[in-house]
Parts: structure tokens; sequence; C-alpha cells
């Protein structure tokens, strides 16, 4: 019994202090239990992939766990990562190092009861090791990997799969260095329990920072944004300017997309900021009623907008019957 709480309980305590610590709490319970399956899922992925390729590979088992293990086991975690960026399933840096940590527990957790039924006569000691060391790491290079592919991706301009590459790198690198143990097991476990909540102290200060900058802005601006448009002077705005000049190259029916579209993120950011406040003081206030009817409508005049950038980069008049798309539910 000791055994398996000294494998197990570590990197769940810690992904619960995520959890709890988590000021707006966007994250739900459902979504982290459902990150934690993946990860596991994971692991017998990686299980297979690289007993193939371990007896296929001319490689020692040093070289294999230190550079060929790191780069599958990276890869394979980072894909459900990738899917929740891509599909815009995480809000905020903090979602993505609580979605990370989750999908790198489940793998480390799934990963140490593997261990546990190979090694049953091993001691005490190996599985505070494998608990303290291994199963954080996983958790922590996956959370690495989460926060920074976040991050390039809202910032990057050109939303490419190439966003995810450095947080790969970055994880991938991790995981190696620490398979190489340029440290003793112990200093390394011990390494990971004091350094991991530093990081994570850094990562939800400067996840609130952005929110609150966010929030900062104000209800006043966006309220004041959203009367212009109603009443149509939008066209006296830097904004409402800046449409207009596109008039020339896009259709007229396009435009007015834009409009809508910008009336649409307008009303959404002041909800949206509403429930934010609440959260923050503990309320739990169910969105408006038509909120999904509108992110509907804003992925479809988004995409509109994409598609209709790219069809006058190639020459082509753009028209709102041209698009296909298909909501994202939230």
């Amino acid at each position: 019994m000791l055994k398996i709480l000294f494998a197990l309980l570590p990197v769940i305590i810690y992904l619960a202090a995520l959890v709890v610590l988590d000021s707006y709490k966007l994250v739900k319970l459902r979504s982290v239990v459902l990150a934690v399956v993946m990860g596991g899922l994971a692991l017998l992925v990686c299980h297979q992939l690289n007993t193939f390729l371990f007896d296929n590979l001319q490689v020692s088992f040093d070289a294999f766990r230190r550079y060929v293990a790191p780069f599958t086991e990276e890869v394979v975690k980072s894909l459900y990562l990738i899917y929740l960026v891509r599909s815009r399933r995480i809000g905020f840096m903090v979602d993505a190092a609580i979605f990370g940590f989750a999908v790198g527990a489940g793998f480390g957790i799934v990963e140490n009861m593997f261990y546990l039924q190979a090694m049953p006569d091993s001691n005490l000691f190996v599985w505070v090791l494998r608990g303290c060391g291994t199963a954080l790491m996983h958790g922590t290079t996956t959370a690495v990997f989460g926060i920074v592919s976040h991050t390039r991706w809202e910032r990057g301009g050109k939303r490419r799969l190439s966003n995810f590459l450095p947080g790969l790198g970055l994880a991938i690198l991790i995981h190696s260095a620490f398979n190489h143990f340029f440290i003793t097991p112990v200093m390394t476990a011990v390494t990971l329990v004091v350094g991991v909540p530093l990081v994570t102290i850094a990562v939800y200060s400067q996840s609130e920072r952005t929110l609150e900058g966010w929030l900062n802005l104000g209800f006043d601006t966006d309220a004041e944004m959203l009367a212009i448009i109603n009443e149509g002077k939008v066209s006296q705005t830097r904004v409402g300017r800046y449409l207009m000049s596109l008039r020339a190259r896009f259709a007229p029916e396009v435009v007015a997309d834009m409009y809508c579209l910008l009336r649409i993120q307008t009303e959404l950011a002041i909800q949206a900021k509403g429930l934010l406040l609440t959260r923050k003081e503990g309320f739990k206030i169910p969105p408006a009623p038509g909120v999904q009817e509108k992110l509907d409508e804003e992925d479809r005049l988004r995409w509109q907008a994409y598609e209709a950038d790219h069809l006058a980069r190639l020459g082509t008049e753009a028209r709102p019957h041209r698009i296909r798309y298909k909501p994202i539910a939230r």
C-alpha cells in the first residue's frame, strides 16, 4: 500500500492543487479527468511503439532511453494538447498548464502501475523516486509543451502546426536530460519537488496578469464600441475607417460580415468579462441565453473572413456562399 501511495499520490496531489488554485475555474473537473485518461492511453500507445522501435532499431538501451523514448513519448503526449489548442478549448496560460500536467499525470500514473506489477519486490525507495521524480517529470514536460504552444498559437499571427514545434522540442529536451541522469535520482526528485511548484507559481502569476490586463480594458470601452456599432457610427472610429478601406478589396457583403463579426465579438467580450469576474469572487453564474448561437455565428463569420482574405490574395472575388464551416462547441 505504501508503494502505491508513493508511486501515485504525489502527481495526483499536485494536479489537484493546480485545479484548486485556479482563480477563475475555467477548466471543468470532467475535462481534467478526460485529460488524465488521454494521458493513460498515450502510455499504452507509447508502450507498443517503443517496444516495436527498440526491437527494430540497432541502438543500446541507454541510447534508446536517452534519445528515442523522450521523442516518441512527448510526441504522443502532445497530440491531445494540440487538439485542445487548435479547437480553441484552452483559454489562458494556466488552463494550458492544467491540461498539460493532467495528460502527463495520466501517463505517469499508468506507467507506475505497470512497474508496480512488473517489480512487486522492489523496495519502497524506488517508488518514492518514481512518484516524486518520473511521474512529476512527465506532468511537467507536457505542461511546458502546453504553455509554450498555447502562447505561440495565440500570439504567432499565422496559426500553423509549426507553432507547436518549439514547445515540443523543449519538452523532449527536458525529458532527455532527465533520462541522462546528470545528477543523482535523489537530487533529480528533490529538484522536481521544489522546482515545479516555483515554475507553477510563475505561470499562474503571468496568467493572472494577462487576464487582469484584458479585464482592465474595462466594460466601458466595450460598451462604448457596442453602442457605436449599434448606432451605425462605427465608420467614425479607427476600426471603422479600416473596414471602410477594405471595400476596394472585398465584396460589399464580405465587409458587412466583418461589421457583424466586430459586433458579436464585442458582445461576447462584455459577457465573458462579467462571467470571469463573478467566478473569481466565487459565484457560478451560467452564461446568458444565446451565447452558443453567437459563438457559432462568430465561427462562421471568422472563417468567412479567412476565406475571403485567401481568395483576395489569389485575385478571386470573395463571396460568403463559398464558405463551408463547422461550428465549434464550447
